[in-house]
């Protein structure tokens, strides 16, 4: 245009070492025409192009620079302000089926039988502690008794005598546990006495004990007159077993 000047185009900077009209280097370009690439002419933004490429151009002029965004959005952390608070899940991520939301404390089972917080069991001091069960079992008996004698037949007969008979076998089985421990205690006693007098103590073996408490189960049956029908029925138990392992008859 007459009159005018032709603004002149700020140099490029080439990297050190480099040969005359090699890349150049963008960020220092972008530094320098940052500031007026706004009040450049035509002519002199189309010269521009002619030196720094078509590429590196539209890059200038957009604003972009040497830096690469990326179009994805960046993906922001869910941030929990309440530790109880559901968790904020993308879309795009399958959500499981079974997620826990709040946590839940796990309940331990504990089995006082097995536990040391429990104690240790000593059977003298459990007897007489829970001796008024004893009670409680005789007056349930005796009303199971009475019950019997209302229902004479039927199924309710069946179940009333089944039941009485179970805690017939559970009391005859307190009832030798009583025993067997009776007998470890006079046992006890004696090594007790033998250590007193200076005599070195004996403890006896298992089979021994078992020897000791059948011999006081015969006593005990003895006493009470029961010994023939406890050694009859025995008789046939045994009598049972052997003609199970006979072999079958042969017919000719």
């Amino acid at each position: 245009m007459p009159g005018t000047c032709p603004r002149a185009v700020p140099a490029v900077r080439h990297p050190r070492g480099s040969p005359e009209g090699g890349d150049v280097e963008l960020g220092a370009v972008a530094r320098d025409l940052s500031s007026g690439i706004a009040d450049m002419s035509f002519e002199e933004l189309l010269k521009l192009q002619s030196q720094v490429g078509t590429k590196t151009y539209e890059q200038l002029v957009a604003g972009n620079g040497t830096k690469k965004q990326c179009s994805r959005p960046p993906v922001r952390n869910a941030c929990v302000a309440d530790k109880h608070r559901p968790l904020e899940m993308s879309a795009k991520v399958r959500v499981p089926f079974l997620r826990q939301v709040v946590p839940v404390s796990k309940k331990v089972a504990r089995d006082p039988r097995f536990d040391d917080l429990s104690g240790e069991y000593n059977p003298e001091v459990f007897d007489k502690t829970y001796q008024f069960l004893n009670d409680i079992r005789a007056k349930e008996k005796e009303l199971v008794k009475k019950q019997l004698k209302k229902h004479l037949s039927g199924e309710e007969h069946e179940k009333l005598q089944q039941l009485l008979q179970r805690m017939e076998q559970q009391e005859m089985a307190q009832q030798e546990r009583k025993r067997q421990q009776e007998l470890r205690l006079a046992l006890k006693q004696e090594r007790r006495t033998q250590a007193q007098q200076g005599h070195r103590p004996y403890f006896l073996k298992k089979s021994e004990q078992r020897q000791l408490v059948l011999a006081e189960k015969f006593k005990e049956l003895k006493r009470s007159k029961k010994l023939e029908s406890f050694l009859s029925r025995k008789r046939h138990r045994n009598a049972g077993k052997d003609k199970r392992h006979l072999p079958l008859s042969r017919e000719y």
